[in-house]
């Protein structure tokens, strides 16, 4: 049999497989976000879950339907959405600038949003807004303003992907030194709740949550599909790109925003949560094609998140641990793997 026979079975044998791979981890995360409703101080069975789901927030149960509908669903659908959210924007940094390091945490995009929630919390008493209403707001707009400033200063020099990443480093530094200075200046208690918002965590999460992160999520998911074949391209290097007719500095622009706004949605009623966006395993899973790395992504990060906030309540069943540190702790050593394998290719 010729090659050329083979040649298509093979294509449908890699777009099988890269289809159960998703349905897969579909799968995955459904079944951690049901176990995540179910584990909390007061506990719920399956079965309960299922009823309280199924009749809605009046149904007879009261009780597991005050608990289900306005704590723990809510909590688990910020958490779910903000994975995807991460995640997606993960990937799609490191592509734009073809470092496996680079993700929205690590070039102070996450930075910028902690130094607008601690502005609203020190200062939020002279503010007209309520401070539930205030502090997402200030911090989205913190992320759109370090997403700026790392722009801004790269294409000043040149718009090369060593200048966006010694660009979004100098971002980072900058706004962490204002929180510390932040925190220096606040008193006790406000510390605390600067301090507990920089942790990350979905204790404060609601259907607004829920519904503006939704929002934001599904404007950018029709750009970023529509871009995820010029990704691909992208994989090949500027040159190779733009030789296949792709504008490189036009889809990094497109594709930038897109990550700032992924990232403020998310980051903005959580609080600062790293290292979702480094976990970049889906892309040995299904290759670098962006159809299905992209999605994978999301998921593979909304599975990170719920995981982490079930470990969470399972560490310590009276205080839910801050979801930032659990992702932060279980990143140290997912880092350390990514930068042996950056440095050992083969």
């Amino acid at each position: 049999m010729s090659a050329a026979t083979h040649h298509p079975n093979l294509l449908h044998s890699i777009g099988l497989r890269r289809q159960l791979v998703l349905v897969t981890a579909v799968v995955i995360l459904l079944a951690l976000m049901a176990i995540d409703l179910t584990t909390g101080p007061s506990g719920m069975t399956l079965n309960t879950l299922w009823q309280s789901l199924w009749s809605g927030p009046n149904g007879p149960d009261r009780a597991a339907a005050a608990i289900l509908w306005q704590i723990r669903l809510p909590q688990t659908l910020t958490g779910a959405l903000v994975g995807i959210c991460l995640g997606m924007a993960g990937l799609m940094m490191q592509t734009i600038l073809a470092n496996p390091l680079a993700s929205p945490y690590t070039l102070g995009f996450s930075a910028a949003a902690g130094l607008g929630a601690a502005l609203v919390i020190l200062f939020g008493s002279s503010l007209p807004l309520a401070l539930w209403i205030s502090v997402p707001v200030a911090a989205f707009i913190f992320t759109l303003l370090a997403c700026s400033m790392v722009y801004l200063m790269a294409r000043f020099r040149s718009s090369s992907t060593e200048m966006l990443v010694l660009s979004g480093i100098v971002v980072l530094f900058f706004f962490q030194s204002l929180q510390s200075l932040l925190q220096y200046l606040a008193a006790p208690e406000v510390l605390q709740q600067i301090v507990f918002w920089l942790f990350g965590s979905l204790t404060k999460a609601s259907w607004v949550s829920v519904t503006i992160i939704a929002i934001i999520l599904i404007f950018s998911l029709p750009w970023i599909l529509r871009d995820a074949w010029n990704l691909t391209s992208l994989c090949l290097g500027d040159l190779n790109a733009a030789s296949l007719g792709l504008n490189v500095a036009a889809l990094r622009r497109r594709i930038f925003i897109l990550i700032a706004l992924l990232t403020a949605a998310a980051v903005s009623f959580t609080g600062t949560i790293g290292f979702i966006g480094l976990m970049h395993i889906g892309r040995a899973l299904v290759g670098e094609d962006h159809r299905f790395s992209l999605p994978l992504a999301g998921i593979l990060g909304a599975i990170i998140l719920v995981a982490a906030s079930i470990v969470g309540k399972l560490i310590s069943t009276g205080a839910v641990i801050p979801i930032g540190i659990v992702t932060a702790i279980a990143g140290i050593p997912m880092l350390a793997i990514v930068i042996y394998k950056t440095g050992n290719p083969k």
